[in-house]
């Protein structure tokens, strides 16, 4: 059964590891690839949920998620010199800007292929930006997993299609706060609301997200 208490504990997890994350960083900087390695490891699967949950379904019929995966790690961490970290969670969000970045550029081009074509057809992996492999990039990341319930294989598509029967804004929300652990204040410059506005829009996006997850 769906627990959202499961699914809030997202917003403070993988964030007990920062000061860790920071050491991680400053090495990856310095050529460490050791220290690259186990950025992937301990953030791959973070942002699997931020790709998954962000694709939509249509995209999500085209794509391997782990490709996307790939992609981003290899966007942020080949371009880790151009990174400064400053506060707590600045690399998740960094990864963010990144992942949706990603997203946006696919989603254009499997437009962009329909229309040249006049027929859907699944984009060509061996064609995407990336062909290298981000060692490490695949494994289990206990620290950033949302939860034990939410990452077994069936219940992550459970989760896919509710998310996807949500209105924009809820799904925002819920991704930015629970997935991606944003402040209320840095969610409402986001959206363009205030901090106490997102802070009431999260109970009531969490309840209609358990009652779709409960109906599928």
């Amino acid at each position: 059964m769906f627990n959202t208490f499961e699914l809030r504990r997202s917003a403070t997890l993988g964030y007990s590891c920062n000061h860790r994350t920071r050491q991680l960083v400053a090495l990856a900087k310095g050529g460490d690839e050791s220290a690259v390695d186990q950025l992937c490891r301990v953030y791959a699967e973070r942002v699997r949920w931020m790709v998954r949950l962000r694709m939509g379904k249509e995209l999500r019929r085209k794509l391997d998620s782990m490709d996307v995966v790939q992609d981003v790690l290899i966007h942020a961490l080949g371009g880790i010199t151009d990174f400064t970290y400053e506060n707590e969670g600045d690399f998740v969000r960094w990864l963010s800007r990144i992942a949706e970045n990603t997203l946006r550029d696919d989603r254009e081009r499997y437009h962009a292929e329909k229309r040249d074509i006049r027929k859907e057809i699944p984009l060509d992996n061996g064609g995407r930006r990336s062909s290298g492999r981000v060692s490490g990039a695949g494994g289990p990341v206990a620290t950033t997993t949302p939860s034990v319930i939410l990452s077994r294989k069936e219940d992550l598509a459970r989760l896919e299609k509710a998310i996807d029967a949500l209105k924009p804004e809820y799904k925002e929300v819920i991704v930015l706060t629970k997935i991606e652990g944003l402040s209320y204040k840095e969610i409402g410059k986001r959206l363009g609301k205030s901090p106490d506005a997102v802070r009431m829009l999260v109970p009531s996006a969490m309840a209609e997200l358990t009652s779709v997850f409960m109906r599928i």
